[in-house]
């Protein structure tokens, strides 16, 4: 069954990475599936949205309703995004299940610290300096979830082992399976004489 799963932290959590990690497992299992992230969306579908928390919103209700197109069509969308107030996941949250779809919130949370090390594009740098403003983690809030279906920390070891425990979480069976391994990589002799 198809499901969204909603990456959540700060920005340069490892949110990108584990949206890879994940997508790769399943589509090896053979479930299609597809990652929208935030920076992806930023340059595209919200390109017309600033970082007023009244964007950042729209910007996740848009996110929101593109996971669930795609998850009515058959396909797990792994959404990626910093989505830093509550009431707009839990919005989103709503929507899925108002239309019997499931919705998985995922937390990564890594200290800030450590994702201030992490941030290759020098966002929390510029911050703190004062050139950029509603950085969420520095000059903007982030509402950590109260009732996150899973909440992941260094703990749970690194991306490729995170992507394993959601897989066994909600996907612990293959799409597919093939019943005659002896036959993979061979030519089928089907309709053959």
């Amino acid at each position: 069954m198809s499901t969204t799963i909603w990456l959540t932290g700060l920005p340069s959590a490892g949110k990108t990475t584990l949206a890879h990690e994940i997508a790769n497992a399943l589509i090896i299992n053979g479930r299609p599936a597809y990652i929208l992230d935030g920076d992806r969306l930023r340059q595209s579908l919200n390109s017309d949205l600033s970082f007023s928390p009244k964007d950042r919103n729209e910007s996740v209700r848009r996110a929101g309703e593109v996971s669930l197109m795609m998850v009515e069509a058959g396909i797990v969308c792994i959404v990626a995004m910093v989505s830093p107030y509550r009431d707009a996941r839990d919005e989103v949250r709503r929507r899925h299940e108002s239309a019997g779809v499931r919705f998985h919130e995922v937390f990564v949370d890594t200290p800030l610290e450590v994702c201030v090390h992490r941030d290759a594009k020098g966002l929390y740098a510029e911050a703190r300096s004062g050139r950029i403003s509603n950085l969420t983690g520095i000059n903007d809030t982030y509402q950590r979830p109260l009732n996150a279906d899973l909440v992941l920390t260094a703990q749970h070891g690194p991306p490729k082992a995170q992507a394993g425990l959601i897989q066994s979480l909600w996907f612990p069976e293959p799409c597919f399976k093939v019943d005659r391994p002896d036959l993979i990589g061979q030519e089928s002799s089907l309709g053959s004489n």
